[in-house]
């Protein structure tokens, strides 16, 4: 994986967390916990997807692989 792929998937990483935390601050899912005991589906996944993107993209990002051809 290229080092601008593994910064755009941190990036939008990020950008999916932060509507995540952000949803689960909201009205909705204050109602949600309130009889579920869970935030609503929304936030849950923009949260799970937002920190895969960031695990995978830093993982990309930061490996050590060399490509092919380069020693």
């Amino acid at each position: 994986m290229g080092k601008v792929i593994g910064l755009a998937m941190v990036v939008v990483g990020t950008v999916l967390l932060a509507i995540g935390i952000s949803a689960s601050d909201s009205l909705s899912s204050e109602v949600s916990r309130f009889f579920n005991g869970h935030p609503t589906n929304y936030s849950l996944w923009m949260l799970l997807g937002g920190l895969t993107l960031v695990i995978l993209g830093a993982g990309g990002w930061l490996s050590f692989r060399r490509g092919p051809g380069r020693g």
